[in-house]
């Protein structure tokens, strides 16, 4: 090839290849960033694949569960535009994103029921209190082997074989401080993942597990797992934990709602903008698709204006909050 055919031919290449990273640099910039709670994960998974088929693939979003508190990490030090949570963010949280200049949406997407699961071979723990709950589960308890018959003489020398959430769960937290009256209190002596489909199979093996995690998880798994009923402390009424008792407030004190953050900085983005507004639009079509339950209409009303203004922060003032029913959370969103 001569000279000039070769710097011609270069030349040619180097300017597709130019134009090649420019297409690659554009893609790039068109990813949405969202981790955090593994409980909130299918919802955010479902409106990404939704939002992504009408897209026509120019916007990629991924969706992490590394937990609400691992996502937070992450959110608060600005890798992601998004964070799904479990729980409401903790003062801690919110001094690291303070520090970071993190200012973030708090917005409500659904509401979950967070059930105590056992084998199907389990005929005999029907109902469970908390204070039953909270012997096996306390931190004093560690190390201490239980049998069902410890927390109830009319149960069987089973073992009780423990699993749930790792530390970095919303759904841990939410837990210890519904059944501990202290978040993060508890023994550390048990199967722990972040990946509840691992938690479902643990259940799913041992004959003695006593487990607990998201009632999605259950209602995806019906005849694999099941959910004790848990005695409400305040109405002693033994009950199942539903879509329906979840709703209407019955089944306590393990019943919450469910969360995604967004980092104010990133909704410069475009796509991220457009992406949000996609979400609270179809939140509660999908979240009944996944098996959570959804917010009343005028609650997602309230969320989109809490959108449309970009209110700042949250309003649960870094406390963790239990037993919150959908209507006292609707009172608590609307004062802004």
């Amino acid at each position: 090839m001569k000279k000039k055919g070769i710097q011609k031919f270069l030349g040619s290449f180097l300017v597709g290849f130019s134009i090649l990273g420019l297409v690659a640099k554009g893609e790039a910039s068109k990813i949405i960033k969202i981790d955090g709670s593994s409980t909130v994960y299918p919802i955010s998974e479902g409106v990404a694949e939704e939002f992504q088929k009408a897209k026509k693939g120019e916007v990629k979003v991924t969706v992490g569960i590394s937990g609400t508190g691992g996502g937070f990490k992450k959110f608060c030090r600005g890798e992601t535009d998004i964070n799904d949570a479990s729980r409401p963010i903790l003062k801690k949280e919110m001094e690291d994103c303070k520090q970071n200049n993190i200012r973030y949406l708090e917005l409500p997407i659904a509401y979950d029921g967070l059930a105590v699961v056992i084998n199907p071979k389990n005929t005999w723990a029907k109902c469970m209190t908390v204070e039953q709950l909270k012997e096996v589960w306390k931190p004093e308890s560690q190390g201490k082997k239980f049998t069902w018959a410890d927390l109830d003489p009319k149960w069987p020398k089973e073992e009780v074989r423990l699993c749930g959430p790792g530390s970095d769960s919303g759904t841990f937290d939410y837990f210890t401080e519904a059944i501990m009256g202290k978040a993060k209190s508890q023994r550390g002596d048990y199967l722990a993942s972040e990946d509840d489909n691992v938690l479902v199979q643990f259940a799913q093996r041992e004959k003695g597990a006593l487990c607990y995690f998201g009632l999605a998880y259950v209602e995806e798994n019906k005849g694999k797992i099941k959910a004790a009923e848990i005695k409400n402390p305040k109405t002693g009424k033994c009950v199942t934990p539903s879509l329906e008792t979840v709703k209407s407030g019955e089944y306590q004190p393990l019943s919450r709602p469910l969360f995604i953050y967004i980092n104010v900085k990133s909704l410069e983005k475009p796509e991220v903008k457009e992406f949000v507004e996609f979400y609270i639009k179809n939140a509660g079509k999908i979240s009944k698709q996944v098996g959570y339950i959804p917010l009343p209409d005028k609650a997602y009303d309230i969320v989109k204006k809490r959108f449309e203004k970009r209110v700042i922060g949250t309003v649960f003032g870094g406390e963790p909050e239990v037993g919150l029913t959908i209507e006292e959370l609707l009172k608590k969103e609307a004062k802004e």
